[in-house]
């Protein structure tokens, strides 16, 4: 699974309608929200830093629950972007994800375990969530 890595507002345009999962490493406004919503109506979650998902305005967080996509809040840790737009989350991290959630354990102790991979806890729920649906 990849999450597109989004620097700023510019790129947003450039974006491929089939994008799932965007991270916004840019503290957006409602218009970028609006116009990444245009640019890829496929998005199912938008994830941004913690330190920038505090501005999100109420009348946003309601338009993207009505559009059914998640706004997640975390870093992406030890990226590069000059290197690669996308960060990967190996398959390595999904079969493990997939053994612990078999476990039947608690949310709390499932991303405790989980969280040893680097990803946020908002992103973690959004992933086990999207599992459980298969």
């Amino acid at each position: 699974m990849k999450i597109r890595i989004v620097s700023s507002k510019e790129e947003i345009n450039s974006l491929e309608s089939r994008e799932k999962l965007i991270h916004l490493a840019f503290r957006p406004s409602n218009t970028d929200i609006f116009s990444l919503v245009q640019t890829c109506p496929n998005v199912k979650a938008i994830h941004i830093p913690t330190s920038y998902i505090k501005t999100i305005s109420n009348s946003t967080r309601t338009f993207l629950d009505m559009q059914g996509i998640a706004l997640l809040e975390g870093d992406v840790w030890g990226h590069r972007k000059d290197i690669n737009e996308y960060y990967e989350i190996k398959p390595e991290m999904i079969d493990q994800m997939k053994e612990l959630n078999k476990e039947g354990l608690s949310e709390p102790d499932l991303l405790k375990k989980l969280g040893r991979l680097g990803l946020s806890n908002d992103l973690l729920k959004f992933l086990l969530k999207g599992m459980a649906k298969k």
